[in-house]
């Protein structure tokens, strides 16, 4: 059913993004990858996906915190394949400290990557998808989007309007054939979780093993971290036909952190 349709995935050119482009380029989705890294790794990448599952790939740049780029990012897709079929927003920073010493250029750059490029790019990619009479959209949450934590004020507010986002946009598209889902994962060891793990040790003043043991992975039952492989499946099912009346949901896969 996806053979020949056309995905951006926002932030995939490592982590949770790039697992769903390989995922979605499986079935023979066309992808539009985007994100920052060395050029040389994102052109082999590029070229990895391409060959292996013999699809169409292409590399946009474009910085999600900037609107002009994210409007040249959609001209360029629909230039060269027509239209956007499925939209996957996952680029997404964070930082990590109390309220009263977040930075405001690290809040503004939250909200602006993490909320503001999800409207942005929804709102570019709705048109065509009406068309068409098919879409899928797939907001990458988190399980922040659901409940808080401290020290992510930032974070979890930019969740939490993504919430608000899906929700909305589920409703103003459920009858033209277009689904809007978010995906709240739990904590998926990818380079930014990483990256969190240092920011909360010194914001805690505790040691990196005690971040993930007794901060991170305490909030998750299972004891373990959600895969990328995980979350990618589950992207790739709410592509599909069988998933046509799922719209609008907030999906928790988050190791049972939701249920408590």
């Amino acid at each position: 059913m996806l053979q020949g349709k056309t995905a951006v995935i926002t932030g995939s050119t490592s982590g949770i993004g790039l697992g769903i482009a390989h995922r979605l380029a499986q079935e023979g989705v066309n992808i539009v990858l985007n994100g920052f890294g060395d050029r040389a790794a994102i052109d082999a990448v590029q070229k990895h996906i391409a060959t292996t599952y013999d699809v169409d790939v292409v590399y946009n740049g474009a910085d999600v915190s900037k609107v002009h780029e994210i409007e040249a990012l959609f001209t360029d897709a629909i230039e060269k394949f027509g239209s956007v079929d499925i939209l996957v927003n996952n680029a997404g920073i964070q930082h990590v400290a109390p309220v009263e010493e977040m930075p405001v250029e690290k809040w503004d750059a939250i909200i602006a990557i993490n909320l503001s490029s999800s409207f942005h790019t929804i709102r570019l990619a709705v048109p065509a998808m009406k068309k068409a009479g098919w879409g899928r959209i797939v907001n990458i949450a988190s399980a922040h989007a659901l409940s808080a934590s401290p020290f992510k004020s930032a974070y979890v507010a930019a969740k939490h309007g993504i919430a608000g986002l899906t929700k909305t946009v589920a409703l103003e598209l459920a009858e033209h054939k277009i689904t809007c889902n978010a995906l709240c994962p739990g904590y998926v060891l990818t380079d930014l979780v990483e990256g969190q793990i240092a920011d909360t040790a010194k914001a805690r003043n505790i040691s990196k093993e005690d971040v993930v043991k007794n901060v991170m992975l305490s909030a998750q039952p299972t004891k373990e971290f959600v895969t990328i492989e995980q979350v990618s499946e589950f992207t790739a099912y709410l592509c599909s036909d069988s998933a046509r009346s799922i719209t609008g949901a907030m999906l928790s896969i988050d190791g049972g952190w939701s249920a408590k």
